[in-house]
């Protein structure tokens, strides 16, 4: 059975799930990383599985609805770039009001999690969804859009502090800017793959902003990021020994990734972006551990 646009439904099925990155788990994986740092700390180590649960989801599900709409934001401008171009939207496969419905739905299903948490998580989402949805469009106006990146893909740890029932103190918002820091760096990365591209269709980004000092940029704000990560797990007295250990381990990974992308290789850009789901489960190792 073939629907309105000549395609079978098992097409439409597989350009959704295609739509909402499902085959590319590493998206995910950055904001479920920093997710877990901050429930963990939140909960002196021991969160509620019902609340570990809804968080879990609720990454899952905004996480496909924020790529859903930035497809939409991107749909006239992903045909003409190489890594792009077979998106759903960017072949025709999907139209735009259906990513629209798709990014509704996920952000509804999203809401409906909210009832199994505080009142003060519920007025926080709506930090998340306003994010989730402008940054897409960011990259049109500002060559900040990975800022923007950042500030969504953390927005769970402040959400995740008020889900145990703490208010965001000091120790969430050296989280905060350090998982941003971190954002920014790896999604720096990853414009580096496509600024060819970019810059001839106009569209803006932190690696067309930093210019010739791309890499000792990123590299900075890795060093900001450990640093601000660091003194966040110090002032909760889980810094020692395991915490260390781990951000040493991330430290000596963040040189690899320097001295690795120092040609701007957009292969090798694109691989150090996809190492850094490793940066998050160390750091989170060296959480857990501390609290055993």
């Amino acid at each position: 059975m073939t629907t309105a646009t000549g395609t079978t439904w098992r097409q439409r099925l597989e350009a959704y799930y295609y739509l909402c990155r499902f085959d590319k788990p590493i998206g995910t994986e950055l904001v479920f990383w920093p997710t877990m740092w901050a429930l963990w700390v939140a909960s002196k180590g021991i969160p509620d599985l019902g609340i570990l649960f809804v968080m879990i989801l609720g990454v899952i599900f905004m996480r496909a609805a924020g790529c859903a709409i930035n497809d939409f934001a991107d749909r006239k401008v992903d045909a003409h770039v190489e890594r792009t171009k077979t998106r759903p939207l960017a072949t025709g496969v999907i139209r735009a009001r259906e990513a629209v419905y798709v990014f509704l739905g996920l952000v509804l299903a999203s809401a409906c999690l909210l009832f199994f948490l505080p009142i003060e998580t519920f007025y926080w989402s709506f930090g998340a969804l306003f994010l989730a949805f402008i940054y897409p469009f960011m990259k049109r106006y500002t060559n900040l859009p990975q800022v923007f990146l950042g500030a969504a893909f953390s927005w769970s740890i402040p959400m995740a502090f008020t889900a145990v029932g703490k208010t965001p103190d000091l120790t969430c918002w050296l989280l905060y800017f350090g998982n941003l820091a971190w954002t920014v760096a790896y999604d720096t990365q990853y414009a580096i793959t496509d600024r060819e591209y970019d810059l001839k269709i106009g569209v803006k980004s932190t690696a067309i902003l930093f210019g010739r000092y791309d890499i000792q940029i990123i590299a900075l704000l890795q060093a900001a990021s450990l640093v601000l990560i660091g003194t966040a797990l110090y002032l909760e007295n889980i810094l020692f020994p395991w915490a260390v250990i781990a951000l040493v381990v991330v430290a000596f990974d963040f040189v690899y990734q320097t001295i690795k992308t120092k040609d701007r290789n957009p292969q090798v850009c694109f691989w150090a972006f996809r190492h850094n789901r490793w940066v998050g489960l160390i750091i989170f190792l060296g959480i857990f551990l501390n609290f055993i």
